[in-house]
């Protein structure tokens, strides 16, 4: 018997969902708290199934919210579903296709993907059922049902490709593309795009299936090419996007027409497909082909792009950027979220930042950019990508990948544009002109010298989009403009960039601060004589700005204490600076989000202000001891009864072992007095052993500050720490094994020949991580020094390994900078060495390379060079030295001779 609602229950649900409706978040709240409850309720999902398919004449919007709950609650708690249920639903949805109301066509689609999505994962056998029974609809006479079972597969198709693929007991694809295909002709628009748009979600994992049809897929996209219909262009552009990343082979016979094709689209009148076409320059611009294949439409291309680079009439509505917003209050929705950048320790062992999340396989983790960022474009406070942002990615790409042989195409545009007595073009060039600062950065300098003044002037202009576009592109340049004259360039250019940190819209406000912040970074302790007006203009926007932009000054104030250092170590900057900052931390919450950047800036201020931070560190050291333990306890809490307490956001602790680090780091051995009189080292303990691998990132940094700044506390926990760390020398999390490989060297300067008895479980994994083909840079140099520093502590266990590892060991620091973690490095395995000289006598010339790479060692390591050097000769002789020797490069060869008289 099919279930019926009881009818004073069905009018209750009913009006809870009217009465959610409401613009009043008060009533929203209630309403959502009172149906949240009703899930208690095992055939609550039957009535919201039911208002969604059998109540035609209930509002569209009240059914579609209908739908939608239960399509979270099937989300959430399918496996505690009666199987009553989840037959009503599925029955239901299948008979609702074809509803007259398209939004509730569209909610059933989404609903019946997701049940399809829950069956897969807990290996229903009724889904091969389901996915029969939508595609016996698409051959319905009736449009709705046909147009409703399309909508539903195009979800599917999108949320199970690969499941869908890899099915190959049902082989679900050997029916479904093929049916796909023959919708391509379909004489209703629609339906023609929710076939392509259903095999597209099949290009990219290259579905064998797909590729067995693919001649038909690409003659059918080709007679689709000028259909009038603007989403069926759109598909048809992003099919052949996607062609020509998984399967460029296949287009090569006809890459003349399509790029023809992607020409004109990229003009077309609808945006979207515009964008879309856009997309195909980005993607071929990154591939090796790229120069072959459009060198010779490049006159052609660049203009369309500069072109498509224009604000659009909706951009400039949605934008509304030229009022004096400052005092007008950040809506919530306008603010990303934000997330917190783990602590990793570099090459030369100075802390750096690594994107939360990018440990596994990613071998470049160091320069991600935060969720939300575009790789530094502008416009950042739009969050979807325009056609104008992906014009702009797609020159610069293009620039980096022709260099200076785009200039004649784009130096006519830049004349026209930069100089336009129509705005609109003025601002498109200046974009044009930041587009291409990197990849034509020879070419443009002879330009520069007019041009940089020029940008400087217009961050006067009176409409704000120009000063703000100009803010971004005099930072792309600022390189350049450091090595000229500072009086010429850099100081008016600060001068325009503080007061643009000041102005009266909040979009300039932002473009500022970002770009000064790159400019910051270029120019490091060169800003030091303007670090008054920079620190009186950054505190004056304290009091100005919203709570958006204030994000962005968080992170400018904290890469100006990275840039400059301990020259903030002065109490008048002090006394500007750290008040604001102090008062915002006491009025955040230990959840607010907004502390991240605020941690982040504290971080770094500790580690510049040196003992200039102490009047603040009590308070500080103690907040982020407490954020830690507390984060810890509510982990626990959600381990034993996750029916009961939710996992806590673990960012916080991260951030707040991050801020413990840059107070280790800058106040030192004062940090001793907090260290005594707390549970930091059990609380680290805990977190060396968290299973993200963030916590534990954060976690060695933090060891390796202490063990600097405080060893004697660190030290009896030595024996539970080194295995810690010995069981993270994991180089597929790539920062986690960075910091755990720093950690141990800087435990080893400490304790000198009390790493003997931890050599054994670490030495073996180091040589493995130097050996390793396309390790990153830093990991390696991290490596190199944290070896020498073994090297150092304990000679004689080292060295008969050495043959293992001295030739990458040497390459790989071979270019690092003079500094005391290159002399430990070098001490130490100039004492390898001398306890086993036969075992770098094949990598002899690899050894000479890296002492010739020091520039001024110190008096008693060039000794140790002179040793070693020497005595190689002498125990092989002249005549056999100079056969060596002879092999060597002549600029190694006269280095030795000039510094050590070989």
């Amino acid at each position: 018997m099919t279930w019926q609602p009881e009818e004073s229950a069905l009018l209750q649900i009913m009006q809870l969902l009217r009465e959610s409706q409401s613009p009043n978040t008060e009533v929203q709240r209630a309403i959502h708290q009172k149906l949240q409850d009703l899930n208690q309720y095992p055939d609550f999902n039957n009535y919201l199934m039911y208002i969604l398919a059998k109540l035609p004449d209930e509002a569209v919007a009240t059914r579609s919210l209908a739908g939608l709950i239960l399509k979270n609650n099937i989300k959430q708690y399918y496996g505690d579903l009666h199987e009553e249920v989840k037959h009503y639903a599925r029955v239901c949805c299948l008979q609702s296709l074809g509803d007259a109301a398209p939004l509730v066509r569209t909610t059933v689609g989404i609903l019946l993907s997701t049940i399809v999505k829950k069956m897969t994962e807990d290996g229903e056998m009724a889904q091969p059922e389901m996915l029969a029974a939508l595609v016996s609809c698409l051959d319905s006479p009736d449009f709705n049902v046909c147009e409703g079972a399309f909508g539903a597969l195009r979800k599917i198709c999108e949320d199970l490709s690969d499941e869908l693929n890899n099915d190959v007991v049902n082989r679900p694809l050997n029916v479904l593309i093929p049916k796909f295909l023959q919708f391509f002709k379909h004489c209703v628009p629609r339906i023609r795009s929710h076939a392509i748009a259903c095999v597209n979600h099949f290009v990219h994992i290259r579905s064998q299936v797909l590729m067995l049809h693919m001649d038909t897929f690409i003659k059918e996209l080709f007679q689709l090419a000028g259909d009038k219909d603007n989403e069926v262009r759109m598909n048809v552009c992003r099919a052949l996007v996607m062609l020509l990343d998984a399967r460029f082979d296949r287009l090569v016979p006809h890459m003349g027409d399509i790029i023809e094709y992607m020409l004109i689209r990229t003009q077309d009148d609808n945006e979207e497909v515009a964008k879309e076409a856009c997309e195909f320059w980005l993607t071929l611009a990154e591939m090796p082909v790229c120069t072959e294949v459009l060198a010779n439409h490049l006159e052609r291309l660049i203009p369309v792009l500069a072109s498509r680079m224009r604000y659009s009439e909706m951009e400039l509505v949605t934008l509304k950027a030229d009022e004096d917003d400052q005092s007008v209050p950040d809506r919530e929705e306008d603010i990303a979220p934000r997330f917190h950048r783990s602590r990793a320790c570099g090459g030369s062992h100075a802390p750096q930042q690594a994107k939360v999340g990018d440990e596994e396989g990613d071998e470049e983790d160091d320069e991600d950019t935060e969720e939300g960022e575009e790789d530094g474009w502008p416009d950042q406070t739009v969050t979807i990508w325009t056609l104008r942002k992906c014009s702009a990615a797609a020159l610069d790409l293009l620039a980096n990948v022709f260099k200076d042989k785009l200039l004649p195409v784009v130096l006519p545009i830049l004349k026209y544009t930069l100089f336009s007595a129509d705005w609109l073009f003025k601002e498109s060039g200046i974009l044009i002109l930041g587009a291409i600062a990197e990849g034509c950065a020879q070419g443009m300098q002879p330009h520069l010298p007019n041009l940089v003044p020029y940008l400087v002037q217009c961050l006067s202009e009176s409409r704000a989009l120009v000063r703000s576009i100009t803010c971004w592109t005099l930072s792309r340049y600022s390189h350049w403009i450091l090595e000229q004259p500072q009086d010429k360039y850099l100081e008016p250019l600060m001068q325009g960039l503080l007061e643009r940190i000041l102005d009266s819209n909040k979009k300039v406000q932002e473009a500022a601060c970002s770009a000064f912040a790159q400019v910051e970074e270029e120019a490091c302790t060169e800003l030091v004589p303007y670090l008054v007006p920079i620190l009186n203009t950054l505190v004056t926007a304290f009091g100005k700005y919203q709570h958006k932009n204030l994000l962005i000054l968080y992170d400018a104030v904290g890469t100006l204490a990275d840039s400059v250092g301990n020259y903030l170590n002065d109490q008048e900057y002090i006394q500007v600076l750290m008040p604001p900052l102090i008062e915002k931390w006491n009025t955040l919450k230990d959840d607010d989000r907004d502390l991240f950047p605020l941690l982040e800036c504290l971080s770094s201020l500790a580690t510049a202000l040196q003992g200039g931070f102490l009047p603040y560190a009590d308070p500080i050291f103690k907040r982020c001891v407490n954020i830690i333990e507390k984060t810890l306890q509510q982990a626990l809490m959600a381990i034993a009864s996750p029916e009961q307490f939710d996992t806590p956001d673990k960012d916080f602790m991260i951030a707040a072992l991050d801020v413990l680090s840059g107070l280790a780091e800058g106040i030192e051995s004062h940090i001793s007095q907090y260290i005594a009189n707390s549970n930091v080292l059990e609380l680290l303990f805990q977190c060396m052993q968290d299973r993200m691998p963030e916590v534990r990132q954060s976690s060695f940094a933090l060891l390796g500050d202490l063990t600097k700044a405080c060893f004697q506390h660190v030290q009896p926990s030595i024996g539970v720490f080194i295995p810690l760390l010995g069981t993270n020398l994991i180089p597929e999390y790539i920062s986690v094994c960075n910091n755990a490989i720093w950690a141990i060297g800087e435990i080893a300067v400490k304790i000198g020949d009390g790493m003997e008895a931890y050599i054994g479980m670490i030495l073996e994994q180091l040589i493995g991580i130097m050996n390793r083909i396309n390790a990153p840079k830093t990991l390696l140099e991290n490596t190199a020094i944290t070896i020498g520093r073994l090297g150092m502590a304990c000679p004689a266990t080292v060295a008969p390994q050495v043959a293992n590892f001295i030739r990458p060991w040497c390459t790989s620091l071979r270019n690092i900078r003079d500094n005391a973690e290159k002399e430990s490095a070098f001490i130490g395995i100039c004492l390898v060495v001398n306890a086993n000289p036969v075992g770098i006598a094949q990598n002899f010339v690899f050894f000479c390379d890296a002492v010739a790479s020091w520039t001024s060692p110190p008096v008693n390591l060039q000794e140790m060079f002179h040793k070693i050097l020497h005595g190689f000769k002498s125990e092989i002789g002249e005549s056999e030295w100079g056969m060596v020797s002879a092999q060597f490069p002549k600029l190694l060869l006269d280095r030795l001779n000039a510094v050590y008289g070989l």
